[in-house]
């Protein structure tokens, strides 16, 4: 049986996420709901400004040159006939730059990496192919492109380490692993195995992905005096305006950031080196600027996935039982930045094993820094370690399914902490009625329509929960009875304004019309990032905070009068549009009321989270099972995705449109990470070569089925809302689920992605 959940976890102050007893969020069934989107009628008009759409007037454009070796230094450039172009305002490169800051590894915090700390247009030292040498503003777009195409340049070339097989042989190891130990052994792993009835001892690779969300990365800068304000397409409103402070010397007051919408995130909607080439552009023409990257531009300096290699090595008891879980391996990296791919983190949580060698290093090369993208690190490790498990269930004779509940631990195996909540293999069994999976065939190769040869195959979806520390908000009540509730948090099109507006209406007691939710503006209350599926816990647990201080206030400005006279804050509770006593309906009186008698037009009230004790006492994950039908031609190898369904144990879902539109957006990632994607490296010249979306292969129409989604929506007692995060966990696990499911169909076990029909056109294994 799953773990079940614990009781609740006392936290620092009044707030206490028990969930499961809090009638405010089930009482007017806003929750759940599937509400549709509230941004989703101004995207659809064409009235929701992005990034490159603010309009300036006397607004100029950018373009950039990118270097074409992979480290060395220019010698001279010759920029005559850009700066003659027509319309050219000027040409930046590191000779009239202005001096800034290097950027910090997203403000030094040891768990938050993705960027570079290079010094961006300082020097003539190139650390990248693709590396930014100088920027063009002109009158046009146009015309800018144009001239960025005539700045000419001359390198000396140092060598450079552009091989991942040479890189290897002398990894780095690792002080930290995103605050975790990069090396964390329970046992002796390596003699249990050797000396376990049943092993797999097997490697997996990875390789390079690139971000490609369909809004490109763009900003619009303007200058008002010292005053910087930028408007970007970005997932860290507070640490973008505190990093471009250090950057160019500004006080805090003096940078704002805002990002009302972004078409797209998935890890790389970050600070790069355009933001901060248009900013010393601007500053130094006195003009607005705008800068949309290229879609190749993109490729050339914003970071993705990198490519790893893992040793996955399970040994086992006859009856299914784990006596040696090793998960090792190197990821590529860069000396300048902090992103080293986790991806041997699935595994010190998910399974129950005697014996642990859970490890992980990295090889330095000369590349742009690579950096979070969708489940980093989980993505691809479950990849390898579930890909393992079906490997071993297969020398078991055991299902997949049946090995999984032999294996499931009852507290964290790894930290012995108790887990918060988890229904995996519920989450399973749910998925495999529904899903069909007594179908499934035990042998490869026995299911054929014609030409197709069918198969099935399933893997364990899992992303941490996180909660940042840092996120407050802010609420307004106005005497008319509207709401607006205040955070510098973001929404990427993933539904976080609709579902955090169906929160408080619920916390608050008022019509889900009656709330607004203000977001993507850096001079609002600190938010939290948008990213490792953090941000809806964190801005939850900044609300019930700023819950409790606007209770506070109303029962003070209620004073004696009320029917609320003489009643604790434990005998109160927000419901019905006002206050009222827990256990008596008739003690009650409306906000609209107690605003009116104490002479206020608007009563507003501001407060912190609280620290997330609750990830210090319980192991917090969400988990799913992925299941795949793939149909495989024994004539020409295509591989067709025919069927997929996720079931998920992710806590209370908040609104069940938007967060079935978040797993099924994963899934059809990880379709692409399984089947199509991959950023082609030339390991001569360190250039991507394949820098565009005709050759750079993401899912399209006709790669994805109809896709199944069904989740058990039981809250966790230890999470703000009871809600876990679930914008990670859709790809986790996808990659191995059409691995399995390809075996199935043709007894060929492919260990590398991408899944290219060229590694199933041979014979099946004996």
């Amino acid at each position: 049986m799953s773990a079940q959940p614990q009781t609740g976890v006392k936290t620092s102050g009044r707030w206490q996420p028990a969930v499961t007893t809090d009638p405010m969020l089930h009482k007017h069934g806003a929750l759940g709901h599937p509400v549709s989107r509230i941004d989703g009628p101004l995207k659809v008009q064409g009235k929701a400004r992005f990034a490159a759409e603010f309009p300036y007037e006397n607004i100029s454009y950018a373009a950039l040159a990118y270097s074409s070796i992979a480290r060395g230094r220019i010698t001279s450039l010759d920029l005559v006939a850009a700066e003659s172009a027509p319309g050219v305002i000027l040409v930046m490169t590191y000779h009239n730059a202005p001096r800034m800051k290097a950027p910090s590894l997203m403000m030094s915090s040891p768990t938050a990496a993705g960027s570079s700390d290079l010094p961006v247009m300082q020097n003539d030292e190139i650390h990248w192919n693709g590396q930014p040498i100088a920027l063009v503003l002109a009158e046009t777009q146009e015309q800018a492109d144009y001239a960025a195409s005539l700045v000419k340049v001359a390198y000396a070339s140092l060598p450079a380490v552009l091989s991942f097989e040479e890189a290897k042989k002398t990894p780095r190891q690792l002080e930290t692993l995103l605050g975790q130990p990069p090396l964390l052994e329970i046992g002796d792993a390596e003699t249990a195995l050797a000396n376990a009835a049943v092993k797999v001892d097997v490697t997996y690779r990875t390789p390079r992905h690139n971000h490609n969300a369909i809004e490109l990365h763009a900003a619009t800068v303007a200058w008002n005096g010292d005053e910087l304000h930028l408007h970007d397409a970005s997932q860290l409103l507070d640490l973008t305006a505190g990093q471009l402070g250090d950057i160019f010397g500004l006080e805090p007051d003096k940078v704002r950031v805002t990002s009302p919408y972004v078409g797209g995130g998935f890890g790389g909607k970050c600070l790069w080196d355009h933001q901060i080439l248009a900013i010393a552009a601007s500053k130094m023409a006195g003009r607005p600027v705008r800068i949309m990257l290229s879609r190749e531009g993109v490729f050339r300096i914003v970071g993705g996935r990198t490519v790893t290699e893992q040793r996955v090595a399970l040994g086992a008891s006859s009856d299914g039982k784990l006596e040696a879980l090793i998960h090792t391996g190197t990821a590529a990296m860069t000396p300048h930045n902090s992103c080293p791919e986790q991806f041997t983190f699935p595994a010190r949580h998910l399974y129950a094993a005697k014996t642990f060698k859970l490890e992980q290093d990295v090889a330095d090369m000369d590349m742009l820094v690579n950096t979070f993208m969708r489940a980093p690190g989980e993505s691809v490790g479950t990849f390898a370690l579930e890909c393992a498990l079906d490997e071993l269930a297969e020398q078991l004779k055991l299902d997949p399914i049946e090995l999984r509940r032999r294996i499931e631990p009852e507290k964290d195996p790894t930290t012995g902490k108790p887990f918060s909540s988890r229904f995996l293999i519920e989450a399973y069994e749910n998925g495999a009625e529904r899903f069909g999976w007594q179908n499934r065939s035990e042998t490869p190769r026995q299911k054929r329509e014609g030409e197709w040869l069918i198969g099935m195959g399933c893997a364990t979806a899992t992303y941490p929960y996180h909660r940042f520390p840092g996120g407050a908000a802010r609420i307004r009540l106005t005497v008319e009875g509207h709401v607006t509730v205040s955070t510098a948090v973001h929404d990427m099109g993933m539904g976080t304004a609709t579902a955090q507006a169906q929160h408080i209406a619920a916390r608050l007691g008022v019509p889900f019309e009656n709330v607004t939710f203000e977001y993507g503006d850096s001079s609002l209350p600190r938010g939290v990032i948008a990213g490792g599926s953090t941000q809806t816990a964190s801005i939850g647990g900044a609300v019930i905070a700023a819950t409790e201080v606007f209770v506070e206030e109303l029962v003070k400005l209620a004073g004696n009068d009320s029917p609320l006279a003489g009643l604790s804050l434990a005998d109160v509770e927000p419901r019905d549009g006002g206050l009222g006593h827990r256990d008596n309906a008739d003690r009650f009186e409306s906000y609209q009321s107690i605003l009116s008698r104490a002479g206020r037009d608007e009563l507003v009230c501001e407060a912190d989270a609280p620290a997330p004790a609750e990830m210090e006492v319980f192991s917090m994950h969400s988990y799913g099972a992925q299941f795949c039908e793939v149909r495989v031609s024994a004539i020409t190898g295509e591989i067709r995705v025919s069927r997929f369904l996720g079931s998920y144990d992710a806590g209370q879902i908040l609104n069940s449109k938007t967060a079935i539109s978040q797993f099924k957006g994963g899934i059809v990632m990880g379709i692409g990470l399984a089947l199509t994607e991959e950023t082609n490296f030339d390991e001569r010249t360190g250039r991507v070569v394949n820098a565009s979306l005709a050759e750079y292969h993401v899912p399209v129409q006709m790669d994805v089925p109809a896709i199944d989604i069904i989740y058990t929506n039981k809250p966790d007692p230890q999470a703000p809302m009871g809600a876990r995060g679930i914008g990670e966990i859709g790809i986790t696990g996808v990659g191995a689920a059409v691995a399995n499911a390809v075996y199935n169909a043709t007894g060929i076990r492919i260990r590398d992605l991408p899944i290219t029909l060229d590694k199933v056109m041979v014979a099946p294994e004996a």
